[in-house]
């Protein structure tokens, strides 16, 4: 099952079978004091210190060995690409909402309304968006949450914000400037976000995911793979890229002139599916060494 219950210190969320700490949410008035105080030792141990940097490393790296990978694939080979996040996402949902056990026409409702609210907001949502400071600052807010939100990654929500492309080139550039701005909003953002999420899964945990999942599925024109592009505009270094675009089916897209990769797109949105379904089955099998 897929539970909140909080304690003293940090809630806890099950996930695709695997326990996380949302350690952020133990970085509290407790935690400031004990910093400002000097007591390192035990402001450490207080927000498990060793989890999260060990955590915040793995994302780290993670970033910096794939940004490469992921903007070669999304340039040469996009539709394969997005067919795969398309797997990713719809295995995700469905694991997540497997795991709803109080079903009623509340939590239908919330689900629906996810769903509308994801469409709406990727509808109205432009492709590009600016990359002006203040916005680096707040996607870096935004994209972070997405570690303590249950089937949500942050790359899927700096895709909603149309800054993927553009983060995973700050970090192949080491354009340092973006880089620190990003990560100051993601601890500002994973800090407070936090306590918000502990409080809603803690009052309205079924209500809370079922609107989380519904929003996703919403989400998913977004990603996906075949699209006509209506307007472009040239971005800062005089490249054309898309401004509007719409979704189009795979015979619909070769009539326009491009090849559909029907065939390669679905076996790409198999192995997305796959990965998270060997996910939760090695974390089914972890949970049940845990409890045995």
């Amino acid at each position: 099952s897929h539970r909140v219950a909080c304690g003293q210190k940090a809630g806890r969320f099950l996930f695709l079978g695997k326990d996380f700490e949302m350690i952020p949410n133990a970085i509290d008035a407790t935690a400031v004091k004990l910093l400002f105080t000097g007591k390192f030792k035990e402001f450490w141990k207080y927000i498990n210190g060793s989890f999260l940097l060990s955590l915040f490393c793995g994302i780290l790296f993670s970033i910096m060995t794939l940004a490469g990978i992921m903007q070669y694939l999304l340039e040469h080979h996009p539709i394969q690409t997005w067919a795969f996040f398309f797997g990713l996402i719809v295995a995700s949902s469905i694991f997540i909402l497997r795991g709803i056990k109080g079903w009623n026409l509340k939590a239908v409702l919330f689900l629906v309304f996810g769903v509308i609210l994801g469409v709406t907001v990727c509808t109205l949502s432009p492709t590009t968006t600016p990359d002006a400071l203040w916005f680096i600052f707040i996607s870096g807010a935004i994209a972070i949450c997405a570690m303590i939100l249950p089937g949500i990654s942050g790359a899927f929500i700096l895709l909603l914000l149309g800054k993927y492309l553009f983060i995973m080139e700050a970090v192949t550039e080491l354009n340092i400037g973006v880089l620190v701005l990003f990560a100051i909003g993601a601890v500002v953002g994973i800090v407070s976000f936090s306590h918000v999420l502990s409080w809603l899964l803690n009052k309205w945990h079924d209500a809370t995911v079922t609107m989380l999942m519904g929003f996703m599925i919403g989400s998913l024109n977004k990603v996906w793979p075949w699209k006509q592009t209506l307007e472009t505009y040239l971005d800062s270094h005089g490249v054309e890229q898309p401004l509007a675009q719409a979704n189009v089916s795979p015979m619909q897209f070769e009539v326009l002139g491009s090849e559909s990769h029907l065939v390669l797109a679905i076996v790409s949105c198999v192995a997305g599916f796959a990965l998270i379904y060997v996910i939760e089955l090695i974390g089914k099998r972890v949970q049940i060494k845990k409890e045995a």
